[in-house]
C-alpha cells in the first residue's frame, strides 16, 4: 500500500453484493439517503452464491416467498427456484433501487482496523489496478459463511488413479458433457439430492448415476409450484398476495421445525411413510432413507416435485450407502467389498466454512480471533466495535432474517446520529456459557467449531426462529451490553458510555 495513497471515505462500507449485501444496501440507502455507502464485491459478479455454482439443477433448498425479500415480491410460478432465475431477481433489485452505482466488483477485502481514537475503520482493498484503501465509520457484512474459492474435499486414497474427471460441484466447468456417462456423487445432502435428477433429463443425460452416501440424509418430495400463493396472487394482487403467502409460509415453516424436533420419533416415521410412498414397493428404504440423527439435526432435504424419487423409480438413478475403501483407476472401491464403476466421480462433500470471509479484523492494534468473539442479537459481535454481520437462518430461508436485522441496524445507526455517538461496541458477560453459533450436527458446522464465533444466553443468543426474533431486533433498543462513545465529547474523549434502557 502506497502510504502517500489518499484513502476514500465511506460513512457505511457493505462487504460483498450477494443476497445478502444486496438487501442490506437497499435497507441502508432508504433509511439514510445521505450517508456515503459503497458495497464492495470481491468476485467479478453480483450475486454470490448464486452466481458462483454453475452445477446442473442448482437451485434454492427453501420457498423464494420466505428466501426472497420483503420488499420486492417473488413472481415466478416457482417456488423453489433455479440459480438463474434468483440471480436474475437479484439484478432487477439492483436496477428498481438503483444499487448499481454503489456495487464495485473485483474489490477484495483483505484486511479491516479499527482506531477507537478516530472511531474509523480503516479498510485494505484488493483490485485489478492495485491496493486501495477506504476509510468508513460503519461496516456491514454480507459475506455469507463459506469460503467462495475453495469447496470441502476430504483426502480420499488413490484419488490421483482415477482415469476419469473429480468435479466438486462449487468448481463445476461450465458446458462440461457428460451425455453418456456413468456417474458417481459422493454425498448425500441437498447439492446430491439436486444433482442428480437434473444430470439425468434431456439429450446429454447422463448414461446412469449413484448416490454414494455414508451417512443417510432426511429427503422430502416438496410442490415446486405453491399453489396457495397462487391463490393468493390472484385474489389479493401480487404484492398483498405476496405479503401473505409469505406470513402464511414462516408460520408453517416454524411449525414444523418444531414439531419435528419436539417430537422426532414421530417426525422421523412420518418422513419413513412419505419416503415409502415415493419409491417402488420393496425398496430399500431403512438402509438408504435412515439417518442416525433426529430431523433438523441437520437440514432437511427439498426434492422438487419428488423429482429425486423418480429418478430412483426409473432406474436412472440408485443409491449405495457404504464407506469408501479407496478410488481405482475405473471407479471406487468400497469397504463391503464392491466396486462401483464409473466414468466421472462428483464430490458433492460440503463447503469450508468462513465468516467474514477471510478477512483480518484488528481492534486498536490487536488482531481478532472471531473464535473468541459472541454474537449479540445475531449481527453484533463482542468486543469488535460499529461492525455488523448477516447471519442468516440454518433451518428456515437464509435471507429470512436479513429484513428485520437490517431494521435494528439501522435503528441502532440512527440512535447513535441522533445522540452523537460515532462508535458502539457490545461486552459479554465471561461467565455466560457459550456454544457454536451453527449448533447443527452437519459436517460443515463441525469443522468449523473452532473458528467461528460463538453465541451465548438471552440477547446474545443465535436464534433460528424468525418470530423470536422478531421480538429481539424489533424489541427494547438499549440494553447493558451496549457500550457507546463520542470522539467529540469533551468531557470523556476516549469514553464507552453505558446506556440502559
Amino acid at each position: 500500500m502506497n502510504a502517500s495513497q489518499r484513502s476514500e471515505e465511506f460513512d457505511i462500507v457493505v462487504i460483498g453484493a450477494g443476497i445478502s449485501g444486496i438487501g442490506a444496501a437497499r435497507y441502508i440507502v432508504e433509511a439514510f439517503p445521505d450517508k456515503r455507502v459503497v458495497v464492495l464485491e470481491s468476485r467479478d459478479n453480483i450475486g454470490g452464491t448464486w452466481d458462483l455454482f454453475k452445477y446442473p439443477g442448482i437451485r434454492s433448498d427453501s420457498d423464494l416467498h420466505t428466501f426472497g425479500y420483503e420488499f420486492k415480491p417473488w413472481t415466478d410460478r416457482a417456488a423453489i427456484a433455479e440459480g438463474p432465475k434468483i440471480l436474475n431477481y437479484l439484478r432487477e433489485t439492483i436496477e428498481e433501487n438503483d444499487l448499481g452505482r454503489l456495487i464495485r466488483l473485483g474489490h477484495t477485502v483483505r484486511r479491516a482496523e479499527w482506531s477507537s481514537a478516530d472511531a474509523r475503520w480503516t479498510i485494505d482493498v484488493r483490485t485489478a489496478e492495485g491496493d486501495r484503501r477506504i476509510t468508513a465509520g460503519w461496516i456491514f457484512a454480507g459475506t455469507g459463511y463459506y469460503r467462495y474459492d475453495e469447496g470441502y474435499s476430504p483426502h480420499f486414497e488413490g484419488r490421483e488413479d482415477f482415469a476419469g474427471d473429480v468435479i466438486h460441484p462449487q468448481h463445476w466447468p461450465e458446458g462440461y458433457d457428460y451425455a453418456g456417462k456413468r456417474v458417481v456423487v459422493i454425498g448425500s445432502g441437498a447439492t446430491a439430492v439436486t444433482l442428480i435428477p437434473s444430470m439425468l433429463v434431456g439429450e446429454g443425460a447422463a448414461a446412469h448415476v449413484t448416490m454414494l452416501q455414508r451417512t443417510p440424509s432426511y429427503v422430502l418430495p416438496w410442490p415446486k409450484v405453491d399453489s396457495l400463493a397462487l391463490l393468493f396472487n390472484r385474489v389479493l394482487g401480487a404484492r398483498r398476495g405476496y405479503a401473505v403467502t409469505r406470513f402464511v409460509n414462516i408460520w408453517i415453516d416454524r411449525g414444523v421445525v418444531k414439531s419435528l424436533r419436539a417430537f422426532p420419533r414421530l417426525g422421523r416415521a412420518v418422513i419413513r411413510r412419505v419416503n415409502r410412498m415415493s419409491l417402488p414397493k420393496g425398496y430399500d428404504v431403512d438402509t438408504h432413507f435412515n439417518p442416525p440423527y433426529d430431523p433438523w439435526d441437520q437440514r432437511l432435504c427439498l426434492s422438487p416435485d419428488g423429482d429425486f424419487f423418480a429418478a430412483l423409480s426409473d432406474g436412472g438413478a440408485s443409491i449405495v450407502t457404504d464407506r469408501i475403501a479407496r478410488f481405482t483407476e475405473t471407479g471406487i472401491q468400497l469397504e463391503s467389498g464392491k466396486h462401483l464403476d464409473a466414468d466421472v466421480i462428483i464430490t458433492a462433500t460440503g463447503l469450508n466454512v468462513r465468516v467474514l470471509g477471510g478477512i483480518d479484523v484488528v481492534v486498536d492494534g490487536v488482531p481478532v480471533n472471531l473464535a473468541d468473539c459472541v454474537t449479540y442479537r445475531g449481527t453484533l459481535l463482542s468486543g469488535i466495535p460499529n461492525l455488523a454481520i448477516a447471519i442468516g437462518y440454518t433451518t428456515s430461508s437464509w435471507t429470512l432474517k436479513i429484513g428485520i436485522l437490517c431494521r435494528y441496524f439501522c435503528d441502532l445507526v440512527r440512535h447513535m446520529d441522533a445522540f452523537g455517538y460515532d462508535s458502539v461496541v457490545v461486552e459479554a458477560d465471561p461467565t455466560m456459557p457459550t456454544r457454536p453459533v451453527m449448533d447443527l450436527s452437519s459436517g460443515y458446522a463441525q469443522r468449523a467449531r473452532d473458528t467461528t464465533p460463538k453465541q451465548g444466553t438471552g440477547l446474545w443468543q443465535m436464534s433460528m426462529s424468525y418470530p423470536q426474533d422478531a421480538k429481539l431486533l424489533r424489541g427494547p433498543l438499549l440494553d447493558d451490553a451496549l457500550r457507546f462513545g463520542s470522539t467529540t465529547d469533551d468531557t470523556a474523549p476516549a469514553a464507552r458510555e453505558a446506556v440502559r434502557a
